[in-house]
Order: C-alpha cells, then structure tokens, then sequence
C-alpha cells in the first residue's frame, strides 16, 4: 500500500450491532466505559534515547476514548531494550517524557496502563555490549537484527542469566512499575508474551536451565511468577496485569510443540492465585482453544482476549468473542491504530480508515497521527 494515511482508502465494516462491546467493565481499580481495549503497539517513535515524543503524546490522547490504552511495550533497563526509538521507563526523562502522554490522555478522558518488556536474547545492543544481552540459556534467536545504519546482521547469542542474577531481573520489573506509577499510569501490564525474556523462560524451547528456574513447567514459570507478585507488592495488584501468548511461535519459539505446555501455564496460575490481578491479556490466533480457555478458567480474573497480529478485529469478530463468553474485553490493534475514533465508528456503523503497514514503524507524523476523525 503506498497511500498515506490521510489519503487511504475505507473500509466498510458490515458487522451487526452489539450493545455489549459498548457496556462498562471493572479491572482492577479501573472503571472502563467500554470493552474495546487498545493493544499494545511497537511503534518506535521515541526518541533516540527512549524518551517518549510529542508525536506520542497526542497518538494516544487522540484514542483516549478506548475503553483501555494498553501502552507499547517499553524497556525497563539498558541490557532489556529490543528495538531502535522504542520508549523506556529507566530514567527520570523517561518518566517525564511519560508523564505529558498520560496527562494528554486522561485530560481527554481516558485510562492507560504501559506494557513493561524485557527483550531478553533480542535485545538490541551495540557490539560492545553484546555480553550484556541475556536469556534462559545461551541459545540464539535466529535471523537477523536491523542496526541503526539499516544494515542486518545475525543475533547475537545471548548470555545464560546465572540463578543468583534473577532477583535483579524482578527488580528491574518493579522498579519500572514503580516509575510507571510516578509517570501517571493507571496500572502496568507484565509482558510474558511474544518470545520475550519471561515466555523465553516458559517456553521448553529457550530453556534448557537445570536449576529452579528449568527443567520442570513449575519451574519455568518460576521467574514469571515471582516477576507478577514482585511488580504487584509494588504498585498493588488492581494495577498489575499480566499479557501471555501460549503456544508462540514468534521469535524462535517452539512452545506449540511443547507437550507440557498446558501444564506450563497451569503452574503459572496457581503461582499468582490469590493476588486479585487487574486482569490477564491473552494473544492467540485460537481463542476458543482449550488451552487458551483453560487458562481462563484456572485464572478466574478479567480476561482480555486478542486474536493475534495476522488479521485486523472487526466489529463482528470482537462481539463474537463477548457473545461466545471467550473473553470479558477484546483487545483490538490495527483498527485503533488507523481509526481514533474507533469505539464511535464501531458504534455507529461508520466506514473505517484503512491501516498502512508501510509506516507502522516509520518515523513521524506519517501512518501515525494523520489518520482522519470522523468529521461529522
């Protein structure tokens, strides 16, 4: 697609109407107007430096009438940093950066929490500090990394963390909740998803660990839970969340084939059973699978459902997953992404702005904040 944003084609979405996407729900201490919940999306525009932009600002105080912003996926330290322009909580910057988004957007009315993320063995350091980027074991990704001259080059192979370095991992994670509160969020979302660090250690595939921390599905979901129940003694559960993707098989896992990877997940729950989470965001292109609902129920909390990165959700599809009990909110991406007045379209049966891949990750206003509003 080679239209910008402001000159791409619509799109008329024919699902029927359906009051319930458009009925409150509770998570945690939040009170959300509607169940239409923004995804988490990569869009480096942040400074060099993981400052969020002013671009940033007014992207997510345009979609302040979602339901819930989930912000992108943002590093907690140096060595936990995944791609070039991607936001930070680490610094004092980073939290005031931070801060002028989540003033803009609850100005407009909105509630947002920011996805914590450490990208473990695809992180992204310069060559001289590629002893810094760490996993469950020393095993690669695969592929290649883009470098900040645009050339590629294969990921490096990362440093096993050693079982006395966990702690510092937890603590990288509540420290960044804590600055995420101090930033003005309304909660934070754990990211135990996609093939980073904390599903590196759930999945069989990346870890190959014979202490605590592997070996057994008790012990792979070891770091995650002490992650969870860390992150919530920090800022509270009712604003602590956590986003999993079981069955992965981004970023060079191969937890589908896993046959223990029910049991896993299993593990998982029980280990934060009791602690009241605000609510748990499962990605799956299978949301009616058993292992997606069994999760569900051995969680017990708010479920928010997303159907994966392949298709975009539309109005019909989001209904059907309340409508069919497969979740209590539908985390939707591409359509917020395009359209920041979605929650109005989607309820007026509006014609939809058409997303444009080509600048998903470009720099800029382009692709990012110049797609239209309705005008009437």
């Amino acid at each position: 697609m080679t239209e910008s944003a402001t000159t791409a084609t619509t799109v008329v979405d024919d699902a029927a109407p359906a009051a319930s996407l458009f009925s409150p729900i509770t998570l945690g201490r939040l009170e959300l107007p509607n169940r239409i919940v923004m995804a988490p999306l990569t869009r480096r525009r942040a400074h060099a430096d993981g400052t969020p932009s002013d671009l940033m600002v007014r992207h997510y105080a345009d979609r302040a009438t979602a339901g819930l912003i989930i912000a992108e996926g943002t590093f907690l330290s140096h060595r936990s940093r995944t791609y070039l322009n991607q936001p930070g909580l680490a610094t004092d910057e980073h939290v005031a950066g931070w801060r002028q988004v989540t003033d803009a957007v609850h100005a407009a009315g909105g509630r947002i929490t920011v996805q914590l993320m450490h990208g473990g063995r695809v992180a992204m350091l310069p060559d001289a500090e590629e002893r810094g980027i760490v996993a469950p074991s020393a095993l690669p990704v695969g592929g290649e990394r883009r470098l900040p001259d645009g050339t590629t080059r294969p990921h490096a192979t990362p440093r096993a963390l050693a079982t006395d370095e966990m702690g510092g991992v937890v603590a990288e994670f509540a420290d960044a909740a804590r600055r995420a509160i101090d930033a003005g969020f309304d909660g934070v979302e754990i990211h135990g998803a996609n093939g980073y660090l904390l599903q590196q250690f759930l999945a069989a595939s990346t870890n190959h660990r014979d202490d605590a921390y592997g070996g057994s599905p008790a012990n792979r979901a070891r770091l995650v839970v002490e992650v969870t129940r860390a992150v919530a003694d920090a800022v509270g559960a009712d604003r602590t969340a956590l986003r999993l993707s079981p069955g992965e098989t981004r970023q060079g896992l191969e937890e589908h084939d896993s046959p223990d990877v029910a049991a896993t997940y299993a593990a998982l729950n029980a280990g934060i059973a009791g602690l009241g989470l605000a609510y748990l965001h499962v990605l799956s292109f299978h949301p009616d699978s058993e292992l997606v609902q069994g999760i569900r129920r051995d969680f017990g909390g708010p479920f928010v459902i997303n159907s994966g990165f392949e298709e975009v959700t539309t109005r019909a599809e989001a209904e059907r997953f309340l409508v069919e009990d497969l979740g209590d909110a539908v985390a939707v991406g591409r359509p917020l992404l395009a359209n920041p007045d979605l929650v109005r379209r989607w309820r007026e049966g509006r014609e939809l702005n058409t997303p444009d891949p080509a600048t998903f990750y470009t720099p800029g206003e382009v692709g990012y904040n110049d797609y239209p509003f309705l005008e009437d």
